[in-house]
C-alpha cells in the first residue's frame, strides 16, 4: 500500500507560514499599545479608590476618636484598616499625609495635630495630566 500524496498535502509553504507570522505580529502590535493603556488606567482608578478610602478613614477615625490619626498605622493599629493599600508606586510608604491642627471634623474633637488627609507620594504624571500627589 502506497501513499501517493501531492505536493499540497504535504504541508506548509515558507510563504504561508511567513503571512501567518506577518499577522500575529501586526495583530499584537495592536494589541499591546491598547492593554498597556487599560492596564494604566486600572491603576490609576485603584489610587483613586484607595485616596478615597484613606481619607474617608481618616475622617471616621476622627469623629469616632475625637481627634485625628497621627499616622496611617493608627488606623491599622485600631482596626479601620487590615493593611495599608499600596500608592501607585506599589508600595505603602510613599504616602504623603497631610498635617492639620485637628479642626477638621467637629468642634468635639478633644486634641489638635495629627494627619487630615493624605495623598499620593508618586511624583509622576497621571493620563489626566495632573500629577498624582495633587489627586
Amino acid at each position: 500500500m502506497k501513499c501517493n500524496r501531492t505536493a499540497r498535502e504535504r504541508g506548509f509553504t515558507l510563504v504561508e507560514m511567513m503571512v501567518v507570522i506577518s499577522i500575529i505580529i501586526i495583530l499584537l502590535g495592536v494589541a499591546a499599545p491598547v492593554y498597556s493603556h487599560s492596564m494604566q488606567r486600572a491603576r490609576e482608578e485603584n489610587l483613586r479608590t484607595n485616596l478615597e478610602t484613606l481619607n474617608q478613614l481618616i475622617f471616621q477615625y476622627a469623629q469616632d476618636k475625637k481627634k485625628s490619626p497621627e499616622s496611617l498605622q493608627d488606623l491599622v493599629a485600631e482596626k479601620y484598616l487590615k493593611e495599608i493599600p499600596k500608592d501607585i508606586t506599589d508600595r505603602d510608604d510613599t504616602w504623603e499625609t497631610e498635617s492639620g491642627d485637628g479642626v477638621i471634623m467637629s468642634l468635639e474633637q478633644k486634641e489638635g495635630g495629627g494627619i487630615i488627609g493624605v495623598h499620593s507620594g508618586s511624583n509622576q504624571v497621571g493620563s489626566d495630566g495632573k500629577a498624582y500627589s495633587t489627586w
